[in-house]
């Protein structure tokens, strides 16, 4: 179970004293103890499909902190938010390529038949439902305009 491996990875960076990476999964362990008590999961536990969520929203939080940091000009902080990500990643599946997301749209859009941007929405939801967190949202919003004619 992943929440279990986050757990003795903790305990493995405290005692390699990699208090980075400890800090770091403490947040983790943290946001799903929070998703556990909103959902009055504490005692049950979360599914490995719902700490996948919670994970790969820390590293979409990862990721726009850096971008923000480096607008403002400050590479070392926007460095560290990207080292956080990357640690996150450990823990998500693969991401598909652009190219293998564009060919599920594709199969999608010709199985529901979908022809404008009215149909937007469908499709989106379709392809998330498809390819769960092993694709980006904003990358299959974009690929499903492009794909429906809404440039």
């Amino acid at each position: 179970m992943l929440e279990e491996k986050l757990e003795q990875d903790i305990k493995t960076a405290l005692l390699a004293g990699d208090k980075q990476t400890a800090t770091t999964l403490r947040g983790l362990k943290s946001a799903l103890l929070y998703v556990k008590v909103a959902e009055g999961k504490r005692d049950s536990g979360l599914t490995d499909d719902e700490v996948i969520t919670v994970l790969s929203k820390e590293a979409k939080k990862r990721q726009e902190s850096a971008d923000l940091y480096r607008q403002g000009g400050d590479e070392a902080r926007a460095e560290a938010e990207l080292n956080e990500k990357k640690l996150i990643e450990n823990y998500l599946p693969a991401q598909l390529s652009e190219a293998e997301v564009a060919a599920a749209i594709d199969e999608i859009i010709a199985s529901t038949g979908a022809t404008d941007m009215k149909a937007m929405g469908q499709v989106i939801g379709a392809t998330k439902v498809k390819l769960g967190a092993t694709a980006d949202g904003a990358i299959i919003a974009r690929l499903v305009k492009e794909k429906l004619g809404g440039n």
